[in-house]
């Protein structure tokens, strides 16, 4: 209930209930809240929107400055035409990552080229090393021999003219060997550490092995021994001629030193086996004679080893011949090796088959 006077006086009454009263005052401030709860939402949202536009470059700008620590310059700031800071900051970041992606990888090819060089340096420090070495310890023996027989030609040692061409032919024999040895290692040396390149072509093998056998005739009636070959069929490989030459004479003359008598007759057998499915050549050189100790068969490759120490150096031989096989076919990366067989001993390599 409420009063209210009146222009005469008189005071008015009037009442009304109060539950009415409650109930309007309720919906007023549900209606406050609703409004107050719609504005507080809707402003959350502008607020998002407009904090998302200012805060979403950024966060783009720090990804890709992360990227550019771990030297990761693929992800660029994409730029707009706004003219504002945060656009010209992505503008700046995109240059500086370009700029040091260019330089770094300029420093990864110059770090790749000084290791190479310095590689290379070691190699051809470790070739001289080794070069020194063996011709420092194979050299002793002529060179010795060489001096004894010089001093005795000075001195007068055989005055008769026989013997003093003897003792020249001596000097001149040793000196042959050691200018051979020295050729021989430093083509080993190059061809071990990679300095030799292979000029391939596509050549008959079978009229090269007829050549080798050719030069070697005068050895092989010397020491009455028979070569059997196929002297009429044709195979083309993809090889430098000059290389498997060598390597066809290497094992053509260590069947000579070491072919034995079997049955009354030494033999050498040179076999050519085409694989077509495998796209290979397989040439082989048996002798008869004495099988190779099982646990020298991988040694015989080395430098300088004999399997015969009591050997003396009438054969000529310079010790290295089975180590420019192996350094001539590790260059071709084909399989190569020696394998006991009955009654002798068989050396074999592997080439490329042309068809």
């Amino acid at each position: 209930m409420f009063t209210a006077t009146l222009d005469n006086g008189y005071i008015l009454y009037i009442r009304m209930p109060v539950a009415s009263i409650h109930e309007s005052v309720k919906i007023s401030n549900k209606f406050l809240y609703l409004i107050g709860g719609f504005t507080i939402i809707i402003g959350g949202f502008v607020v998002s929107f407009i904090s998302r536009r200012f805060t979403k470059p950024i966060l783009e700008l720090n990804d890709i400055a992360n990227k550019m620590a771990k030297l990761d310059f693929s992800h660029k700031y994409r730029t707009t035409d706004a003219d504002d800071e945060i656009n010209n900051l992505g503008k700046s970041i995109n240059t500086m990552s370009d700029k040091l992606e260019k330089t770094i990888n300029r420093l990864r090819e110059t770090n790749v080229e000084l290791e190479k060089d310095i590689e290379e340096k070691s190699k051809i420090d470790e070739m001289r090393k080794q070069f020194i070495s063996d011709v420092s310890h194979e050299l002793k023996t002529p060179i010795a021999l060489i001096q004894g027989y010089s001093e005795g030609l000075i001195e007068n040692v055989n005055t008769d003219e026989e013997n003093r061409e003897f003792y020249a032919s001596v000097i001149l024999d040793e000196a042959n060997k050691m200018d051979t040895l020295v050729k021989q290692l430093l083509e080993l040396m190059k061809l071990e550490y990679g300095k030799r390149e292979f000029n391939n072509d596509k050549f008959d093998i079978c009229e090269l092995i007829k050549e080798v056998v050719r030069k070697s005739s005068v050895m092989l009636n010397e020491n009455n021994i028979e070569v059997e070959y196929d002297k009429t069929s044709q195979v083309f490989v993809n090889a430098d001629p000059f290389y498997i030459e060598q390597v066809i004479t290497n094992y053509l003359t260590n069947a000579i030193k070491n072919v034995k008598e079997i049955n009354g007759k030494k033999v050498i057998k040179i076999e050519i086996k085409a694989d077509i499915e495998k796209n290979t050549v397989r040439i082989s050189v048996f002798n008869t004679g004495e099988n190779i100790e099982e646990e020298k068969l991988n040694r015989i490759w080395n430098r300088f080893y004999k399997i015969d120490e009591s050997r003396n150096r009438e054969d000529g031989g310079t010790g290295i011949g089975l180590s420019l096989v192996k350094a001539i076919m590790n260059n071709y990366k084909k399989d190569y090796g020696v394998v006991n067989k009955e009654n002798g001993v068989e050396f074999y390599f592997e080439l490329e088959l042309i068809v």
